[in-house]
């Protein structure tokens, strides 16, 4: 009888290794892409203080202290203090990054059940589903 214990092939150094820099390639590039194409961090709302100080910014000595001690002044420091976030949800940009999500999955699994079926065929060709 036939040895059923399945041998996956064998990948080489050479290769591990450019498997390796392209997934660092595609994490970096997924995480840089939104900063590039200037998504990240572009909703934001900047309310402008005229003569900027510590008490206008609504801080406390405390917090201003630190404020002086990272070299920054009210002047400086204005922007930083007042610019908030926006976030206001875009719902079609919501739905279609579920939609690319879900296909994405959904292919991934049934290409995977596909090769699933391809490895038990091959290993056991008496019990084809």
């Amino acid at each position: 009888m036939a040895d059923t214990t399945y041998q996956p092939p064998e990948q080489g150094g050479a290769m591990q290794f450019v498997d390796i820099i392209f997934l660092m390639a595609a994490i970096f590039g997924t995480m840089l892409l939104p900063v590039w194409l200037k998504f990240a961090g572009a909703a934001t709302d900047l309310t402008k203080i005229d003569n900027p100080t510590w008490e206008k910014l609504g801080q406390t000595p405390a917090q201003a202290a630190q404020w002086v001690a990272l070299g920054k002044d009210p002047a400086s420091a204005h922007d930083i203090i007042q610019t908030r976030f926006n976030y206001t949800i875009d719902w079609t940009t919501l739905i279609a990054v579920a939609v690319v999500l879900f296909l994405y999955f959904f292919l991934l699994f049934r290409f995977s059940d596909s090769e699933y079926r391809d490895v038990l065929a091959e290993k056991f060709p008496e019990k084809r589903t």
